[in-house]
């Protein structure tokens, strides 16, 4: 299921002033879901600053779920992939036709992102325990959903982990990759779904980088 302003035609691009203004349009649908005992995992970095303001709103607490693409070195822009600190990982079989990786080679690659995945889990999350998942209403939070491979991957791992539902959202995202995570969540919540996507950041005014350091403040000022 998917929830979104659904337009035929963008005549004036509307857009957030910032990733605090999308994180607060975005918790006005969530807080009509009446979700219990709610928690929020952002996708870094990106996600924080959204999922931030979105915790605030529901009275939930926050944390990180962290996502690595998966590449080729011979197509280092294409993400053929993703992988999560634990969760087995998402392949993409068209694009994996397309660079035809070397098994091999694949095969490191994703032990290499996975254990970049665990070293920034732990550096974003320190001493203190991953949040319960089991039994819960857990809202998947990032700025914007363009292909939606590392939102798969995310959803896949957190899915093994039996939430009680799992909701993706987003202040922005593209209605294919919107439609085409309905098999690993419940739903799938936007603001916007503009039929001519392109990326995440033409629907910001300010969507500057997000740093380690900036994602630490937050989850520590957050108390996750």
């Amino acid at each position: 299921m998917t929830l979104h302003d659904g337009v035929a035609e963008v005549v004036r691009m509307q857009v957030f002033r910032d990733r605090d203004d999308g994180g607060r349009r975005l918790a006005d649908r969530l807080l009509a879901l009446r979700l219990r005992d709610p928690v929020v995992l952002t996708l870094p970095r990106g996600g924080v600053p959204v999922g931030r303001v979105v915790a605030e709103r529901l009275g939930a607490p926050l944390d990180v779920t962290v996502v690595r693409k998966i590449t080729s070195p011979d197509f280092p822009e294409t993400a053929v992939g993703a992988v999560t600190a634990e969760g087995a990982p998402i392949i993409n079989d068209r694009l994996k036709r397309m660079v035809h990786p070397d098994p091999d080679v694949l095969a490191d690659s994703i032990e290499k992102e996975r254990a970049e995945a665990r070293r920034r889990v732990e550096a974003y999350r320190g001493e203190r325990p991953a949040p319960r998942v089991a039994g819960r209403d857990v809202v998947v939070v990032d700025d914007g959903l363009a292909t939606g491979m590392s939102a798969r991957a995310a959803l896949s791992a957190l899915r093994e982990q039996g939430p009680a539902s799992l909701t993706l959202a987003v202040p922005v995202c593209s209605p294919e990759a919107a439609d085409a995570l309905g098999d690993v969540c419940d739903r799938v919540v936007c603001v916007l779904c503009p039929p001519r996507f392109q990326a995440v950041s033409l629907w910001y005014e300010s969507f500057p980088q997000v740093d380690d350091a900036e994602v630490q403040r937050m989850l520590a000022g957050a108390g996750a």
